[in-house]
């Protein structure tokens, strides 16, 4: 048995928790909310993973998992300690994305719901109803302490590729497969966790996975970024900075596959085709003097490559927080352009609102 293996054993299966954990978990009962937080936060960034998996919104997660903690200090009391808290927690998280889901429709991208869009004409306004798959910082995924058959790897398990096809399954069946295949559970805890058997798992686990194979076909980790060779990425994102910031039209149509896609949430409108990208960004983005108009600052995200937009202010003295954006290559050029227009998500890249012009 592998040295990741045992602990993945011991991840799972531990019961009886440690010295310190028992006193800060006694004092936690007596009202000290300093020994929960030391109890709980261990666990935030991979319950803020989960809940994305589940929800396909960073925002929502955040609030899933502020929920997850409210409700877990208030019934502290009925946590026995026979399992570990991580996974007592889990099953919190689970229960409230659950309930969250049941008041929402299921996320997507405007590329699966509508046909693309002609350049020429006026777009449609912005979709708000909370319908759109949103974007996930790269820092925020947690280690995997998952064992080497896991099914997902965690970065994998977050590409947006994956997060639209998890989106298509129902919620039961998506919190199964998810912690099953991505976080590699076992059959037994992930019925203790639902309630339910474990043949009613292996059963929402076999329809789960038969629905995935039909929307997703797995990717090695090495097809997730870096496919290509990190000089040759390098200069890639280069000359792609490049052309939007010198407003360099047929530098950043050469990088796009002839068939490339362009979408840009929360707009419904997306666009498909070189000429298609070349007429709307023409008289739009770049429209006029675009020349200095935005500057890219880059991120990794949703384990792409990709860059936080920031659009130059009227005063011409700070560029302003406007979207980020996912890039999707194949092989040396981009397949898919994504363009999320929610500037409020720039904290969770630890990125400013507004920057000064150099």
């Amino acid at each position: 048995m592998s040295d990741t293996t045992k602990q993945q054993l011991n991840f799972h299966h531990q019961r009886t928790p440690g010295k310190e954990s028992a006193e800060r978990l006694t004092a936690a009962r007596a009202g000290n909310q300093a020994e929960f937080s030391n109890l709980t936060e261990p666990h935030r960034r991979e319950l803020l993973a989960h809940c994305y998996r589940m929800l396909g919104s960073l925002q929502e997660a955040e609030d899933q998992v502020q929920e997850t903690l409210m409700r877990a200090w208030r019934r502290l009391d009925t946590y026995e300690g026979r399992a570990p808290l991580r996974a007592w927690l889990y099953k919190i998280a689970t229960n409230a994305c659950l309930d969250a889901l049941d008041r929402r429709p299921r996320r997507t991208l405007p590329q699966q719901l509508h046909p693309a869009a002609d350049p020429h004409e006026v777009l449609s306004p912005p979709v708000s109803e909370p319908i759109w798959l949103k974007p996930f910082p790269d820092n925020l995924i947690s280690p995997s302490n998952t064992s080497p058959e896991v099914r997902y790897e965690s970065r994998e398990s977050i590409t947006l590729a994956f997060m639209i096809a998890l989106q298509s399954l129902p919620p039961r069946q998506r919190a199964v497969l998810i912690l099953r295949d991505v976080l590699d559970w076992q059959a037994s805890e992930v019925a203790e966790l639902l309630e339910v058997t474990v043949s009613a798992v292996n059963s929402m686990l076999h329809r789960a996975r038969a629905t995935l194979e039909k929307h997703y076909h797995s990717r090695s980790r090495e097809t997730i970024r870096d496919a290509l060779p990190a000089q040759v990425t390098n200069e890639l994102l280069d000359r792609y900075v490049r052309a939007w910031e010198e407003a360099d039209v047929d530098r950043l149509v050469s990088l796009l596959k002839e068939e490339a896609r362009f979408a840009m949430p929360p707009m419904a409108g997306w666009f498909q085709g070189r000429s298609a990208i070349r007429a709307f960004i023409s008289t739009t983005i770049l429209a006029g003097e675009g020349r200095g108009r935005w500057h890219l600052q880059p991120v990794h995200v949703n384990a792409q490559h990709g860059f936080a937009w920031y659009r130059r202010h009227d005063d011409g003295d700070t560029y302003q927080a406007y979207a980020v954006q996912v890039l999707i290559f194949d092989g040396d050029l981009l397949a898919e352009v994504i363009t999320f227009g929610y500037p409020a998500l720039f904290p969770f890249f630890g990125l400013p609102l507004e920057e000064e012009t150099s």
